[in-house]
């Protein structure tokens, strides 16, 4: 459960993502994972990249950092991390923990997204040396998911479009902490009539699940978006559904 970011989680938000897929007959192999219990590991980790030099202090404000910047950001039209404390503080107070990306070919980092095919990033004029633990001491997203998912074993990561930009940073992440690289797959986001995604930031309505009729009906719709055969449309109960959605996709996916 990915509940690290302590000033902008609601009370109660993470039982009532659990209780969500509970209704949609989604349960975890493991128990659940909370990141907020996880310091110990993200500091061990942490440690070990500053004992071999690979992260360094950062005593940049943002403000400082925009108005520095010069290299916009491919992808999203924000803009790459200069560099300016690579060298030294130059006087100012540590705030966060930057990661030094490489230069040259070795900052171009290149994978086969399972959905969205072939994908190259360069981490140095795209992204910049990249945050690791915040200035509010809250421990970055890409540090924590890249940890939690070497410690978990996991092999295949399946989540929205929307952190595709994110994956390069975390595969060079792993490399630098000696972890594997999972296979990856970002499934196309469900969008409003604005362009935004759905969300409770955006302020999109909750899913109401309080029949099984709902639950169908939402599954249903969710494996059309995913472009699964139309013939899921017809299945009539919870069970069925998954087992035919789960043959469907390893048919269009692969294991």
């Amino acid at each position: 459960m990915e509940d690290l970011d302590e000033p902008r989680c609601e009370p109660g938000a993470a039982d009532a993502i659990l209780a969500t897929l509970t209704r949609l007959g989604l349960h975890s192999d493991e128990p659940v994972v909370w990141q907020s219990q996880r310091h110990a590991q993200y500091e061990q980790a942490l440690a070990s990249l500053i004992a071999r030099g690979l992260v360094y202090p950062c005593g940049c404000t943002r403000r400082e950092i925009a108005d520095s910047l010069t290299r916009v950001h491919a992808r999203h039209s924000t803009l790459a991390y200069p560099g300016t404390c690579r060298h030294g503080l130059h006087g100012k107070t540590p705030r966060a923990w930057r990661l030094r990306v490489p230069d040259g070919g070795a900052a171009r980092i290149r994978f086969e997204d399972r959905w969205m095919g072939p994908q190259t990033q360069d981490l140095a004029t795209e992204v910049g040396d990249f945050v690791l633990k915040r200035a509010d001491g809250q421990w970055a997203y890409q540090l924590a998911v890249v940890v939690d998912d070497q410690t978990q074993g996991m092999t295949d990561i399946v989540r929205g479009a929307d952190l595709l930009d994110s994956t390069a940073r975390q595969i060079y992440l792993q490399a630098c902490l000696d972890a594997p690289t999972p296979r990856y797959l970002h499934v196309p986001l469900v969008m409003a009539d604005d362009g935004e995604k759905l969300s409770k930031q955006n302020g999109a309505a909750p899913l109401v699940l309080d029949t099984a009729d709902a639950t169908l009906c939402a599954l249903k719709d969710a494996a059309a978006h995913l472009g699964l055969p139309a013939t899921l449309a017809h299945v009539s109960h919870r069970e069925d559904f998954y087992a035919a959605a789960t043959q469907a996709w390893r048919v269009q996916h692969g294991q």
